[in-house]
C-alpha cells in the first residue's frame, strides 16, 4: 500500500543510543536520563512509503518530511536548506588519476554550511515543543546557522563562541540577532557554560547530540546522496568530523532506507573520518590510542571538538562501515582547500580541503583506490574562513 503523508512525519519515539530505551517524542528531551547518550529518533517501519512519492516534492530536504520529526508543517522552520549539488570533480581526478571522484557541496546552503539543516529540523521541533529560546556552543557555523533560524522562527538564540574564532563567524551571529558570547578555550568550554545558561535560564540547550534533531536534518545529506545517484551508493564517502553528527546521520538515512527498501544492504559505503593532527581525539579513541595532552586549536573550526559527546556513535559507523579513521597537518588541510577552490572553483571550506588531504594518505596506504567511486563531503563555504586560509 502506498501511502503519501504531506505533513505528517512517520517518528514514533525517542531511542537511548546506548540501551534502547524509549522516550516519548511528544515531550521536550535533551539526552537519554538512562544511560546519559544521546537520542535518536524512531520511525514507523512497517508503514509503506516508497521513493516515487518523492516525484515532485520541493526542492529542499524536507522533501523526505515523512522521515524527519516534524509533525505539523506549519512548525517548519526553513530557509531552503538541502539539495545540494553532488559536483564531479573532473580536473582533480584527471590530474591525480581517479576514475570517479564527486564532492557534495554543502557550502550552497543558507548560511553556507551544512549546519543549516540540523539548525533547520532542530529550530522547527523546538518550535512545535512550545520553546521560546535557545543556546549553544559553536566553532563556528553552527552559531550563525542557530542565530538565522531562531531568527526565522521568532526565538530568542544565545550562542558561545571561542574568541578566537574568525571574525566573520561572529559578525554573522550579531547580524541575525544573537546574543553573542566568547569563551577563551575550545568549544568544550563553551559547551559547558551553555550547560550553565541552560540550568540558569531555561534556554533549550541545542548542543551536538544532546538534543536529538539536529542529527535528523543532517542526515538528509543520505537521503539525498542515493536520490541524487540514482539509488546507488558509492563506495566511499570521506567525511572531516568534529562532533560526527554529519557522519552519523548519514549512516542512520542508509539504515532508514534500507528498511523503506530504498536502497540495498548489500553495499553501503565505507565511511571515512577525517581530522586534523592538532585535535584528533576520534582516531586515539577508534584506534584505542592515551592521549594525555591536550588538544589543540585548529584552522578547519569544526574539527577542533575535543571530545564528542557522540564518540561511541562514530566508532560505531565507522566499524559497521569498515571505514577508517585518519588526522592530517594543519598544512595539508589550508593547502587542499586551496587547490581544490583554484581547480574546481568550488569554495572548499578547510574542513572540505582536509577531506582531500584525508584520501591522500588512505590512497597512499592502499586504503582507497582511485578506480572506486569517491565522495567528498565539503560542509562549508570558504568564505567565513579567509583569515585562516590566506593568513
Amino acid at each position: 500500500m502506498n501511502l503519501i503523508f504531506d505533513t505528517e512525519s512517520l517518528a514514533t519515539s525517542l531511542l537511548c543510543s546506548r540501551c534502547g530505551k524509549h522516550y516519548s517524542i511528544k515531550e521536550l528531551r535533551s539526552f537519554s536520563e538512562c544511560c546519559h547518550k544521546p537520542l535518536l529518533v524512531d520511525y514507523e517501519a512497517a508503514v509503506s512509503h516508497e521513493k516515487s512519492d518523492l516525484i515532485g516534492r520541493e526542492n529542499s530536504m524536507w522533501r523526505y518530511s515523512e522521515m524527519l520529526p516534524v509533525f505539523d508543517k506549519s512548525n517548519r522552520v526553513s530557509l531552503g536548506e538541502g539539495m545540494t549539488p553532488i559536483l564531479p570533480m573532473s580536473r582533480m581526478a584527471a590530474k591525480c588519476g581517479y576514475d570517479d571522484l564527486w564532492v557534495k557541496d554543502e557550502g550552497q546552503n543558507p548560511t553556507g554550511s551544512f549546519k543549516a539543516r540540523g539548525m533547520s529540523a532542530a529550530i522547527s521541533k523546538a518550535k512545535e515543543l512550545g520553546v521560546k529560546e535557545c543556546v549553544a556552543p559553536t566553532a563556528g557555523n553552527a552559531g550563525g546557522a542557530l542565530s538565522a533560524y531562531c531568527a526565522a522562527a521568532g526565538m530568542k538564540a544565545r550562542v558561545i563562541m571561542p574568541r578566537h574564532t574568525p571574525m566573520a563567524f561572529q559578525d554573522e551571529c550579531r547580524f541575525y540577532g544573537s546574543e553573542l558570547i566568547l569563551v577563551d578555550g575550545l568549544i568544550d568550554k563553551c559547551g559547558q557554560l551553555a550547560n550553565f545558561i541552560q540550568e540558569e535560564t531555561g534556554a533549550f540547550n541545542v548542543s551536538t547530540l544532546k538534543e536529538p534533531y539536529r542529527l535528523e536534518g543532517k542526515k538528509t545529506m543520505g537521503f539525498e546522496i542515493a536520490e541524487q545517484m540514482n539509488w546507488t551508493l558509492p563506495d566511499v564517502i570521506v567525511y572531516p568530523t568534529g562532533g560526527g553528527t554529519g557522519l552519523i546521520g548519514i549512516w542512520k538515512a542508509f539504515k532508514e532506507m534500507i528498511a523503506l527498501g530504498w536502497i540495498s544492504s548489500s553495499k553501503l559505503p565505507r565511511m571515512i573520518v577525517v581530522q586534523s593532527t592538532s585535535c584528533a581525539p576520534m582516531v586515539d579513541f577508534v584506534n584505542g590510542n592515551n592521549h594525555n595532552e591536550p588538544y589543540g586549536e585548529s584552522k578547519a573550526n569544526g574539527l577542533a571538538v575535543p571530545k564528542a559527546f557522540g564518540q561511541d556513535l562514530i566508532k560505531d559507523v565507522v566499524k559497521e562501515s569498515k571505514g577508517e579513521v585518519v588526522a592530517v597537518s594543519e598544512e595539508a588541510i589550508i593547502e587542499s582547500a586551496l587547490e581544490l577552490s583554484k581547480s574546481e572553483g568550488i569554495s572548499f571550506s578547510p574542513e572540505g580541503g582536509a577531506t582531500w588531504a584525508g584520501l591522500q594518505v588512505l590512497v597512499d596506504l592502499g586504503k582507497v583506490l582511485k578506480e572506486e567511486k569517491i565522495l567528498l563531503i565539503n560542509t562549508g563555504s570558504a568564505t567565513k574562513y579567509m583569515k585562516n586560509i590566506l593568513a
